[in-house]
């Protein structure tokens, strides 16, 4: 070790911080303690975090070591993996103060914005909800400006294949949650052919991932393309259909089982649950990856979201709260990293 990273180390065991383990410059700590289920992780321009809980329907602001409510959704109904789920923050905030969220309601899955302190308004009903999985959630603007969501199949496979269906897709819209101009139909649809899709991302030149969990065997990273068919049910993984897009990468579901996605420094980030990991993902620049790496193996248990940080680190959260793990001290919890 030399003496720059001894400095580092020695800094880090002061302040109670750890070592991300083989990459000496990556320091964690935690941003948050205490949360129950964290789902996703948005940023306002102010640089304080919007928090989702699943199972409390609770937005919450995190800033500065400090964790408030900032606003409950009413209407969420969390049975299973439904409940509140994704959140975004417009791209135009300064002006229209809008936040969106994710979340099941007791009878569909739906979109809502909302300027805080005030009642959130549905801007997209009739998403298919499963009763305990397959629900979706993911939720992000594009470069483009437009919002995107992720949807799952609702636990019933001939939905990812139903363009008629809003379960088991990919969902582009405006602001106001109308189909976007160019969508490959005059529907939400974007893309078709997923099971249950939970992150989605775009690098800086504008191509778009999406992290897709599989059912027994593989779990998938997709580029996504408008129109693009990802062939499930028919597909899980790679089955070389030239009907069907297939994925850049997959994993065994017990090292994946994947969530929350960023690209963040020339790499995608995407956060396993089952497998208990961070995986980084290296970016070509056509657009292609490279060898995965596993960050944080068991380290902190289940992960769920994860974020880039206008202060140039990467958050993630964990899920142990969610009646799949084992809680630890300060369970659930918001980590901010280096690496």
């Amino acid at each position: 070790m030399g003496f720059r990273e001894g400095l580092l180390v020695g800094a880090a065991v002061a302040m109670g911080l750890s070592l991300t383990s083989g990459t000496a410059a990556a320091v964690e700590r935690d941003v948050a303690t205490n949360l129950v289920v964290p789902w996703d992780i948005a940023f306002l321009p102010d640089r304080s975090a919007l928090v989702t809980e699943r199972n409390s329907a609770r937005v919450l602001s995190v800033s500065n070591g400090t964790t408030r409510e900032v606003a409950r959704i009413p209407g969420v109904a969390a049975e299973g993996e439904g409940g509140l789920l994704g959140i975004a923050v417009s791209p135009n905030y300064a002006t229209d103060r809008y936040v969106f969220v994710y979340y099941t309601s007791t009878s569909d899955n739906r979109i809502a914005r909302f300027r805080i302190g005030e009642t959130p308004q549905p801007i997209v009903t009739g998403i298919p909800r499963g009763r305990t999985i397959h629900n979706g959630g993911g939720l992000s603007f594009g470069p483009d400006g437009l919002l995107y969501a992720g949807t799952g199949d609702a636990g019933n496979t001939a939905n990812a294949q139903n363009p008629s269906s809003l379960a088991g897709k990919i969902l582009r819209m405006t602001t106001d949650g109308r189909p976007a101009p160019g969508n490959p139909t005059s529907s939400l649809v974007y893309s078709l052919g997923h099971r249950n899709v939970q992150g989605l991302a775009w690098d800086t030149a504008g191509r778009m991932y999406a992290a897709e969990l599989g059912q027994n065997r593989l779990d998938e990273l997709n580029r996504i393309q408008a129109g693009g068919n990802y062939g499930w049910p028919t597909c899980e993984g790679s089955c070389n259909d030239p009907r069907f897009v297939n994925p850049l990468l997959t994993w065994s579901t017990a090292t994946a089982s994947p969530s929350g996605l960023v690209f963040h420094n020339g790499n995608l980030y995407m956060a396993a649950l089952r497998g208990q990991r961070l995986w980084k993902i290296p970016v070509t620049a056509n657009g292609g990856v490279g060898q995965p790496q596993a960050l944080f193996s068991g380290t902190y248990g289940r992960l769920r979201g994860v974020a880039s940080s206008p202060d140039g680190t990467l958050w993630f959260s964990t899920s142990n709260r969610d009646g799949r793990g084992s809680t630890r001290p300060g369970d659930d919890r918001i980590v901010s990293t280096t690496s």
